[in-house]
């Protein structure tokens, strides 16, 4: 690990705190001029998720920011045309069509790696791309089928292929078609000035650091190298270079680096009162939320239900610039239904009404039901405030 410089700045828990709220888009007036566009270019990065409670996890990211935006809306700004790109970030994300030539670090690492999961049957690569040049943006199905008739890890042979393919950076996934991806040749796909492999990997790594210091406002060497899934030394070997400026954080016991444009100005502005995704990025790295927000959170979705402690898909409540509690949510017709509640106090009611009556009228609902409050003495306040 290089030396470090030593840091000029010294930043309170709060300057850090209210720092990483706006650069996340969080505080201060929301850009609905920009719109969800403005929200993915912004972020850098949008997180998919097979599971859908209220809503699938990337459209809970604009409308905690932006607020009640259609949900058609959210899928037809993601998936326009030449706007966007599905690629492997922090997970499989959603990513401005002008990040593609970062990855290209990634892509080269691909075609190189030396064992797959997965065997490659001879000629199914080939016949893959020959299929999607014939007739256009294709499924798995549409390509031959997805599975073949053993676990839901027994991929069939085009499938193989074709995320073999997206991997490469041939084959560009472009949109979600009933969740499953719909892949497009890249030479189609990307526009020609996009459409390279030009940087090295200094100069991907480089951008994507600066970009990703950019999306948190302030963070530690493993915040900023979480956002896209780098290595430490990746991040070690280009911080220098990144234009991000070291500070020291009170509180913290890491070094840290800021977005030199978020130093300019002290934040300030409306904060947003809303339920969080477990995946959204303001929360994405476990550590650092306990850290900025003192608050501990996980998903329990892949806990059995036995040992889940704030239930299936629980959304952290954001208000004031604070996370107050959860609330693990459900749908039945058209009562949005708490299934759990947490409350860190009683100041935490009227948010957490504000938040759940908000989230049912946009996806249509028009009732909320409690079903428990991890402390029943709030309760009746919380029902009271709900209607």
């Amino acid at each position: 690990m290089t030396s470090l410089p030593s840091p000029a700045i010294d930043l309170s828990a709060d300057e850090a705190r209210r720092i990483a709220l706006r650069a996340q888009g969080f505080l201060g007036a929301p850009d609905r001029r920009s719109g969800v566009r403005g929200v993915l270019r912004h972020l850098g990065a949008v997180q998919l998720d097979t599971i859908s409670v209220l809503a699938r996890s990337h459209e809970l990211i604009p409308y905690a920011r932006l607020g009640a935006v259609g949900r058609d809306t959210v899928e037809a700004a993601y998936w326009t045309e030449t706007h966007a790109f599905e690629y492997w970030s922090h997970a499989a994300c959603i990513l401005p069509i002008e990040e593609w030539p970062h990855f290209a670090f990634r892509r080269r690492a691909y075609r190189t790696r030396p064992q797959w999961h997965h065997d490659l049957p001879s000629g199914a690569y080939d016949q893959v791309i020959k299929q999607l040049r014939a007739e256009g943006p294709l499924t798995a199905t549409e390509l031959g089928g997805a599975k073949n008739k053993g676990e839901w890890w027994d991929w069939s042979e085009s499938k193989i292929a074709v995320e073999r393919a997206l991997m490469y950076g041939e084959v560009v996934c472009t949109e979600r078609r009933s969740w499953k991806r719909v892949y497009d040749l890249a030479e189609r796909a990307v526009p020609d000035a996009l459409l390279h492999d030009d940087l090295d990997d200094a100069e991907c790594l480089r951008r994507l650091v600066r970009l990703a210091g950019e999306a948190l406002g302030v963070g530690t060497r493993a915040d900023i190298a979480d956002y896209h899934r780098l290595k430490g030394e990746q991040f070690d070997a280009v911080v220098a270079e990144s234009g991000l400026v070291p500070v020291t954080v009170q509180g913290w016991d890491k070094p840290a680096w800021a977005d030199p444009k978020a130093l300019e100005t002290t934040p300030r502005g409306r904060h947003r009162t809303t339920l969080l995704s477990p995946f959204d990025s303001l929360i994405w790295e476990r550590a650092r939320t306990e850290r900025i927000f003192g608050f501990t959170h996980r998903l329990e979705a892949y806990v059995p239900k036995p040992k889940r402690i704030h239930g299936y898909f629980a959304m952290p409540l954001l208000s004031g610039g604070k996370l107050l509690g959860r609330v693990d949510p459900a749908r039945e017709g058209s009562t949005l239904v708490a299934r759990q509640v947490s409350l860190d106090s009683p100041k935490a009611v009227a948010p957490m009404a504000q938040a759940l009556l908000e989230a049912a009228s946009w996806v249509g609902c028009d009732a909320v039901r409690v079903e428990r409050v991890d402390r029943p003495e709030l309760t009746a306040d919380l029902v009271r405030a709900l209607t």
